[in-house]
């Protein structure tokens, strides 16, 4: 069968459906019409045996005919008023009005009759339709409010350790008594459904999130509503049963609550969890540092021990300058990893000192002294006044960071050139290289503790951290460190610190 062929089968399918539905309630507010003409008709008739009986006149039966006609106004409505009124207005004329005991529909007074009943039939009935809708109605909200307050309140209480879907389904299906339910998360883009519906409708609130656009089918009692948060689509959901489309709208309000929730709450479990692996690799990293800075001490000292036992040989003094240069690389490995754990706990204590620019290049040159062996330095600082407020010896050490790094990277013989100046109320320092170029996705990535690019793996040794510490002593002094690379301008790495003031010569 195609497709053609089976969209018309549910068409045909669907209509017989309707027409069954259709010819019930007809059938029913047939029989009900009936029922409560009969029982007007039966009052009337029982009244006109007793004023009969006990010879009540006219004007007395007319009240008691009309006190009818309006109670059935009011409980079952015009046409079953109708109906009364005109077996009263039959009955008056035939029993109470002279001659007696003959029909004379002529008479002015039974369409006198006739008239005040009708009028106050269609009087009677407009008010009591419209009071009764109107108490309807405020039943009606007064239910809808209850059930979207246990809706919020149990949104609230849903575990978001688990997927919120079937749970709200469960809620929804629960609360509103509604037949089926179904909702599409965009977030996991997953379907969830509950209830009764048909093979190919299970996906109608993925086809509700895709078009971006409420749809209401009333013959089937069916609402769509996408699920919004702000001006962003999140999901949709479809609800099958007797609602208010106003009380649709909020239960999808609601729904979409719920999952932002769920979602804000699983970001920021994976970030505390993050930060808790953090911290406690920060605290492994410290007490390592810790335990090796005793066993390399007593090896430094052994060694330079050995120069004093005796004359060695060249491959001798060779060896101890070997083993002496790997020392001082695992001691000044120690000493950033330490300075990193206290920079993450805000267990150090920054100094607060003036430091003049020119000094603090000055020092960090000395500290990379040997370090920069065919690399030519080029240092400019046009005003050697301007100073920093700071740790001299935490950003001492940041800006030998930058050099190591510049040295290590840089293409054999390039000059490597550092740079201060102010700008506005902050001091930027760079240090330039000519080398491979940092990929654009990587330049904040390199900031990160034990990230190294492709291009770094491939030139130099190294462990991730120098970069990282640069970051948080920037961080620390309320200062900003980044990188800008090009493939032909070369790298720059950059710090820029709070300017002190001018120190006066």
């Amino acid at each position: 069968m195609n497709l053609r062929s089976q969209i018309g089968v549910a068409a045909y399918r669907t209509m017989r459906k309707l027409s069954r539905i259709a010819g019930q309630q007809l059938e029913w507010s047939r029989t009900q019409f009936l029922g409560h003409s009969f029982i007007g008709c039966w009052v009337v008739a029982l009244l006109t045996f007793s004023g009969w009986v006990l010879h009540f006149n006219s004007a007395s039966m007319g009240f008691l005919f009309l006190l009818v006609v309006v109670s059935m106004a009011i409980l079952c409505g015009f046409w079953q008023a109708t109906i009364v009124s005109l077996l009263a207005c039959g009955c008056l004329d035939y029993f109470f009005y002279p001659p007696v005991l003959q029909l004379t529909i002529s008479d002015p007074q039974d369409w006198v009759a006739l008239g005040a009943f009708e009028i106050s039939a269609l009087v009677v009935s407009r008010v009591s339709s419209r009071e009764q809708r109107s108490s309807r109605e405020v039943v009606l909200q007064r239910t809808a409010m209850e059930q979207l307050y246990e809706l919020s309140r149990s949104t609230l209480l849903i575990n978001l350790h688990q997927n919120p879907g079937p749970q709200l389904l469960q809620l929804i299906q629960r609360i509103f008594a509604a037949k089926a339910v179904a909702i599409f998360d965009a977030e996991s883009g997953c379907s969830e459904w509950i209830g009764d519906w048909e093979e190919g409708e299970r996906d109608c609130a993925r086809d509700c999130f895709l078009l971006n656009a409420s749809d209401d089918e009333r013959g089937t009692s069916t609402w769509r509503r996408p699920l919004r948060i702000g001006a962003r689509t999140t999901g949709a959901i479809a609800i099958r049963g007797s609602l208010n489309p106003l009380i649709v709208d909020a239960l999808a309000a609601l729904t979409a609550l719920a999952l932002d929730r769920f979602v804000s709450f699983t970001k920021e479990s994976s970030i505390e969890a993050a930060h808790k692996s953090e911290r406690l690799r920060a605290a492994v990293l410290d007490s390592l540092a810790h335990a090796v800075k005793t066993p390399l001490t007593a090896i430094q000292a052994a060694s330079e021990g050995l120069s004093s036992v005796g004359e060695m040989n060249e491959a001798q003094r060779e060896l101890s300058l070997l083993i002496d240069s790997e020392i001082n690389q695992l001691s000044n490995l120690c000493t950033k990893l330490l300075q990193t754990a206290r920079l993450e706990a805000d267990e150090i204590s920054l100094g607060k000192d003036e430091i003049a620019v020119s000094e603090l290049v000055a020092d960090a040159l000395k500290r990379q002294n040997g370090h920069m062996a065919g690399h030519p330095v080029e240092v400019s600082v046009p005003d050697p006044a301007i100073t920093v407020r700071g740790d001299a010896e935490l950003l001492a050490m940041a800006l030998s960071q930058y050099l190591d790094n510049a040295a290590k990277y840089s293409f054999q013989d390039t000059p490597i050139r550092v740079t201060a100046q102010a700008s506005h109320a902050e001091v930027l320092i760079s240090v330039h290289n000519r080398g491979p170029s940092i990929p654009i996705d990587e330049r904040e990535r390199i900031f990160q503790r034990f990230y190294r690019c492709d291009a770094a793996r491939k030139m130099a040794k190294g462990t991730g951290i120098g970069l990282s510490t640069v970051r948080m002593a920037a961080d620390a002094h309320q200062g900003h460190a980044w990188v800008i690379s090009d493939a032909q301008e070369g790298t720059s790495f950059y710090l820029s610190l709070p300017q002190a003031g001018r120190r006066s010569h």
